[in-house]
């Protein structure tokens, strides 16, 4: 009998660790979010340039490109679910530190405590990315990651609406993380006293396949060309979180506050509409061209928030942030498909990208500082955009999953 199940293959059911992983995304989504209000308030804080302030994103991401293989490796040796844990704890750690860092009052203790953080969500999204798309049948993985990724959205709701809240209320820098951390630590306990079910890689299985030849099938163009992609899907979304309250302060001649309400229900509410949605698209739709439609839709929205004037560019952020959401889970999903069954392996070379949102951030606060124009920073996004475009089109057809 064939089971048409997103979380149950070869007789088993994965629907509880499905839940349990899935629960993760919203905790560095949160993380992710409140980041694009903190931005702008350590600039007004510390009275920082916006090339220095994005400091706090190249922290965060810096950590994924150190931490990245020495997590694979964790879940290699030890597997997911200490993965999970060994993320939580770094997590909770970075948010701790606020903490003194709210007594010492320094910048960069602050940016050291957020590429904590970094480390610790690079655990987790190390482990629960590969893991949300082997939980089930092969053939749903972008369906699966991509609800999973959904919740991922919510967080990316709550961070700025929650920070926005609090930062530009005058509470202390340390409040949101100090019940952050507090709520990882107790997240970290559920997963030390449940056990996940290990799924071997297709290569853990081929005990006979020599480690040279293995190399060689992963790193194939089809790979390569969805590590680049991803690396630049991630420049292009941090660029565009972390600048979107400067240029609508500027463009719109709105506040800070209201700005981030706008980014928390406006930008992120679409996100998360659009990773539903694609969900739900993907059963109907080859993934590869869904992708492709909306990297296409992104980039023609970037140009006219480039070139455009006013309250009226906000519109096109909206169809940005619609567009954006299925781009990391199905470029994930797609390059991992490519990568010959080494599943841990490439999913460490695979978040190792997400350090494009180091770079980014303080490539467009740079052309914002020299130039006088926020508005040209986001020329950097638009070209990601249209590299995931034509990287659509390169995908195999053969994953097109429909």
């Amino acid at each position: 009998m064939k089971d048409n199940s997103l979380y149950s293959y070869k007789g088993h059911n994965y629907l509880v660790p499905f839940v349990l992983i899935t629960s993760l995304f919203f905790l560095w989504g949160f993380a992710h979010g409140i980041l694009e209000v903190l931005n702008p308030h350590v600039q007004e804080t510390f009275q920082v340039t916006k090339a220095t302030a994005a400091l706090v994103q190249a922290a965060v991401y810096g950590g994924y490109f150190l931490m990245a293989l020495p997590a694979g490796w964790i879940i290699r040796r030890y597997g997911y679910r200490r993965g999970v844990v060994s993320g939580l704890l770094l997590y909770a750690l970075g948010a701790l530190l606020f903490i003194p860092g709210a007594y010492i009052n320094s910048f960069y203790f602050f940016v050291f405590s957020l590429f904590v953080i970094g480390c610790g969500l690079t655990c987790l999204e190390t482990s629960a990315n590969p893991y949300a798309t082997v939980l089930g049948d092969p053939r749903k993985a972008e369906s699966r990651i991509n609800l999973s990724q959904s919740f991922n959205g919510l967080g990316w709701i709550f961070g700025p609406l929650v920070g926005g809240q609090l930062l530009f209320s005058g509470a202390s820098i340390a409040l949101p993380y100090t019940i952050v951390g507090i709520v990882v630590l107790m997240v970290a306990m559920v997963f030390v006293r449940v056990p996940l079910p290990e799924i071997a890689d297709a290569a853990e299985e081929n005990v006979a396949e020599s480690s040279a030849s293995a190399s060689t099938k992963m790193w194939n163009l089809s790979f390569v060309l969805g590590v680049v992609a991803l690396f630049l899907y991630v420049a292009a979304q941090t660029g565009v979180n972390s600048f979107f309250i400067n240029y609508m302060t500027e463009a719109a001649d709105i506040s800070k506050k209201t700005a981030a309400n706008w980014l928390a229900f406006g930008g992120m509410g679409l996100f998360v509409i659009g990773r539903l949605s694609g969900s739900w698209m993907m059963s109907r739709v080859s993934p590869r061209r869904l992708l492709g439609v909306y990297a296409l839709l992104a980039s023609l929205a970037t140009c006219f928030i480039v070139w455009g004037t006013g309250r009226m560019t906000m519109g096109a952020f909206f169809v940005v942030y619609l567009t954006e959401s299925i781009m990391f889970p199905t470029i994930f999903s797609l390059a991992l498909g490519q990568s010959g069954g080494h599943t841990k392996q490439a999913s460490s070379i695979l978040i190792m990208t997400i350090v494009g949102g180091a770079i980014a951030p303080v490539l467009m606060g740079h052309i914002a500082d020299t130039t006088g124009s926020m508005a040209l920073a986001f020329l950097i996004p638009l070209c990601c955009y249209l590299y995931i475009a034509a990287y659509s089109m390169k995908t195999p057809k053969s994953q097109d999953g429909v």
